[in-house]
Order: structure tokens, then C-alpha cells, then sequence
């Protein structure tokens, strides 16, 4: 983690140098993406889900919208959420849902609008320091009871650059800590892929409930 906070200019390098990463490769991990099985978290999302159905559900940092059309299919109201301007049209076309642009650090979220979120492969690229107000936009954008899954990939609160993404790589203590802290109740937590050991399983799954009552 870094010993002094980091500025704004600095975070909107943070993020512009990811999402150009992520730009310049769209094709290429729509390609690489788009037969990955998720369903697992998907099931885990909408099984914790104490709603009327259809759910309004957020996949927050959709991609091209393969979860996306997932939701869809199965009939819910899926809004999709990304900052790289080429997934956003890629998901458009693909799943026919709406699709807002927007960085997870510059937000406009409507208040208590979604019964679920889900954020497979996305929160981690958020900076340590803007967590909390991230989780916590998320939070208010929730409806009461909503439920929140994360999906990261995990390890000892590492913080910076791979490659040319930035990205922090929380162990489950750590990651737990932030997100209760940030008002949720934890559900459930899991490794990914299933059916392996947990050194074969780099992916840190967790599922959360915005308390009935919002104490914010």
C-alpha cells in the first residue's frame, strides 16, 4: 500500500492507463472472455436476493456484456457499468440492455435503485484509498437488502501495477474489513475455480447485504 495518499491527478492516471489497456485489447478479451463460466456467481448473487423478481440488477464493469445478457436471458432488469468506451458499445449490441459509461472513481449512481450488483473481476481495480467511498456509492445506490457480489482476484493486499493495469490484490481478512466497515453484512465467501485447491483457486468471491435499514 503507499505510504502517502495518492492524488487526484494521480488516480485519473491510475485509471486512464488501465482502461487504455483495456481499449486497446477489447476484441482480443471479448475473444479471451466470452466462453468463461461464471455461473457459479451469478447463481450466488441471484440466490441471495430477497426480492419480488423480476431483480434490477448492476453488472458493474461489464465488459462486453456477456454477464449482461446472462441477467437478461434469464429474465431480470440488467443495467450494465463500464469506463472503457468500446466494452460499452460491445455490450450494447450484445445484450440489448442499457449501458452507462462511467469510472468506478467518478460514479453517478441513482439512490436505492438496484436489488443486486455485481462486481466479477471490477472492484479490484479500485485504489485502496477510494475503496471506502466506492463501496459506499455502491451502498446508497442499493436498494435495502440488496446484495452485493464481489469477485477478485486475491492475495496479500498487494498494490500496484501489473502490466499495465493497476489493480489491489486482497486477502479475505483485509477485503472483509473494508467492505463491513463500509455498512454490509457478509452472506458468504468462496474460492474460484470450484473443485480445485486453494492454490489452484486465485479468485476471492464474497456476497453482502445492505442492512434492511440503512444506518447511512
Amino acid at each position: 500500500m503507499p505510504d502517502m495518499p495518492r492524488k487526484s491527478s494521480e488516480l485519473d492516471e491510475i485509471t486512464e492507463a488501465t482502461l487504455a489497456h483495456y481499449v486497446a485489447r477489447a476484441d482480443a478479451f471479448w475473444a479471451g472472455t466470452r466462453t468463461h463460466d461464471v455461473s457459479q456467481n451469478i447463481t450466488a448473487l441471484l440466490e441471495r436476493i430477497d426480492a419480488s423478481q423480476p431483480y434490477t440488477i448492476l453488472d458493474l464493469g461489464c465488459g462486453p456484456g456477456r454477464d449482461l445478457r446472462t441477467f437478461r436471458d434469464l429474465g431480470h432488469v440488467a443495467i450494465g457499468l463500464d469506463g472503457a468506451a468500446p466494452f460499452v458499445a460491445m455490450a450494447r449490441e450484445y445484450s440489448g440492455c442499457a449501458v452507462w459509461h462511467q469510472e468506478f472513481l467518478h460514479l453517478d449512481l441513482p439512490a436505492a435503485r438496484f436489488d443486486g450488483i455485481f462486481a466479477n473481476a471490477s472492484l479490484f481495480h479500485v485504489p485502496a484509498q477510494e475503496l471506502p467511498r466506492v463501496l459506499g456509492e455502491l451502498r446508497a445506490a442499493m436498494k435495502p437488502s440488496g446484495v452485493l457480489l464481489a469477485s477478485n482476484p486475491r492475495g496479500d493486499n498487494e498494490e500496484g501495477w501489473r502490466g499495465e493495469r493497476f489493480g489491489v490484490f486482497w486477502n479475505l481478512a483485509a477485503w472483509r474489513s473494508h467492505v463491513t466497515a463500509a455498512g454490509f453484512v457478509e452472506l458468504d465467501h468462496y474460492f474460484r475455480p470450484p473443485g480445485l485447491p486453494l492454490a489452484q483457486q486465485p479468485w476471492l468471491v464474497t456476497l453482502w447485504r445492505k442492512p434492511g435499514v440503512d444506518p447511512y
